[in-house]
């Protein structure tokens, strides 16, 4: 550690590894047979990397974190902030001021790519720049075990899903420079609406349809030709579609969205943001893929990968649109989010990568058994919605209707259930209210995670108005829809065990909404407003 703010901590030179010649030389010193037995274990080792420059692909069996500790060590020694007696005077050579911060990074600290390209190599950096190609070529890999296997290119960028949307959008502008708006299956998340406004476009909405035979909203073809006809395919920069989202919507037909892609002559681009890990979905894609036209779709590494947040993968059928974003990208970039995802994908390993895939689809139809045993027990219904393989909803209307009924409140009170589930520490479940209103909505306020609301509502009716577009009934993917609900989501990672406690504690929450919790501070509130009136 540094002694002052004055003081850099002493660079670390390169660590070095016992070759050969080391082992015969220990040979004189231990016994030769001891000696023979280590230098077998560090060959051990030395064949995982061998395995892993010459494949580039996911090891059979996942690293142990040792493993994955010399790697980087070595790695990090070939960038010349860690040469033994290097002298630096350029503008960026690397320092760190805090020895705690070297450590979290391994000392890989020049970042990746260079002021050109994102993915480019750097000079003063071999080993992050190796780090940087093996993560792209582990990424493709997992991709294509996923089910997406006509995936021919992919990078990985150190921004969310949002803005590696703009990047894109920003790169596919320069190659349809007459192309200016976005036409978009709505989805009533913002990052992805947004991401289209800050790449400077006009955001075409095409609003869903109702499934006939279900309760879920799927994607207006027909819509979706009209809007590009109307604008006139040369002016249309893509085709946006959505795979991963919350019932009752359900991922967009980007199957048949790409057959019309390729009619049409127009680009087609999908938010994948957490569709990697369902296997129907990769399906469509990859149908998608063979038989239309889809250029680039973007999946988030935090929401696939469980790696902290800041992360996200551009992949296509081609390399075309996939190299024009990292060439976009100004200047160099963090590394953590590359580091992170190679990490993990070096600890799962294919095995690794394959169980989780799979427990989460056994987990996701265990859920959907016992969500609906609750339900029927608790005198509500489970939305239909077969083409959502990660999340589920229920139908709140009769609750809300009994306690009107006995005049202890309304739909705009369902929202207590979100509040109530994410004061018991249960994070995720959304409460959509989109009752018919009786007079023009007012601005939908913020919501908590847990989907409370705090200022005016009118039956439950939400408006929200997103660079200068509004919808209504915001959060239900639609301006109108026959029921409240309730959303949650079992996502790779989850566990049985959370999955069932979930279920305990949503019987409580329904138990204390029945009981009053929530109105009766709610009449008080009112009551002290009324007073100082």
């Amino acid at each position: 550690a540094c002694t002052s703010w004055g003081e850099l901590p002493k660079r670390r030179g390169r660590r070095e590894v016992m070759n050969t010649k080391h082992f015969e030389l220990i040979k004189d010193i231990i016994s030769p047979s001891y000696a023979q037995q280590a230098e077998e274990a560090r060959n051990s080792r030395s064949k995982m990397i061998t395995a892993l420059l010459s494949h580039r692909r996911l090891p059979e069996k996942g690293w142990d974190d040792a493993a994955i500790q010399l790697l980087l060590q070595e790695l990090s020694s070939f960038d010349t902030n860690n040469f033994m007696d290097n002298v630096g005077v350029g503008e960026r050579e690397g320092r760190v001021v805090s020895e705690l911060v070297r450590q979290r990074h391994f000392g890989l600290t020049h970042g990746i790519g260079r002021s050109g390209d994102v993915m480019a190599e750097q000079p003063k950096a071999a080993g992050s720049s190796l780090i940087v190609q093996l993560t792209r070529y582990l990424a493709l890999d997992a991709i294509r075990m996923a089910g997406i296997k006509a995936t021919k290119a992919c990078a990985v960028l150190p921004a969310a899903t949002g803005l590696t949307m703009t990047l894109v959008f920003l790169a596919m502008k320069q190659l349809r420079p007459k192309g200016r708006y976005v036409v978009w299956s709505r989805i009533d998340q913002k990052s992805c609406f947004k991401a289209i406004g800050a790449a400077g476009l006009i955001q075409e909405v095409v609003e869903l349809r109702p499934l006939e035979g279900s309760d879920a909203l799927g994607t207006d073809l027909d819509g979706i030709r009209a809007a590009v006809e109307r604008i006139g395919a040369e002016e249309v920069l893509c085709i946006c579609t959505t795979t991963s989202t919350f019932a009752p919507r359900v991922p967009d037909s980007v199957d048949l969205v790409a057959v019309l892609a390729k009619e049409l002559d127009v680009p087609h681009v999908i938010n994948n943001a957490y569709g990697l890990q369902c296997s129907k979905i990769c399906h469509l894609i990859e149908t998608g893929c063979r038989n239309g036209r889809i250029d680039a779709f973007v999946q988030s590494t935090d929401k696939n990968f469980m790696v902290p947040v800041g992360g996200a993968i551009v992949a296509g059928p081609n390399s075309t649109l996939v190299d024009k974003v990292s060439e976009l990208y100004p200047g160099r970039a963090s590394m953590s989010p590359v580091l992170d995802l190679f990490i993990t994908l070096l600890s799962l390993g294919a095995p690794g990568w394959k169980g989780l895939l799979s427990e989460r689809k056994e987990n996701y139809k265990w859920f959907g058994e016992r969500l609906a045993e609750t339900a029927s027990a608790q005198g509500l219904r489970l939305l239909s919605c077969p083409g959502n393989t990660i999340s589920y909803a229920l139908d709140l209307t009769s609750l809300a209707r009994s306690m009107e009924a006995k005049g202890q409140g309304d739909m705009d009170h369902l929202t207590f259930l979100g509040s109530a589930l994410f004061t018991r520490r249960v994070s995720g479940p959304r409460v959509v209210l989109c009752a018919e209103p009786e007079s023009a909505a007012p601005e939908a306020p913020e919501a908590t995670e847990g989907g409370a609301a705090s200022s005016v509502k009118v039956k439950g009716k939400y408006k929200k108005t997103i660079d200068g577009v509004t919808f209504q009934s915001y959060g239900a993917h639609t301006d109108t829809y026959p029921c409240c609900y309730l959303t949650a989501a079992c996502a790779i990672g989850a566990t049985q065990s959370e999955l069932k406690s979930f279920l305990e504690t949503l019987k409580g929450a329904l138990d204390d909404y029945r009981k009053g919790a929530g109105r009766k501070e709610k009449e008080e509130k009112g009551k002290v407003k009324t007073t100082k009136a």
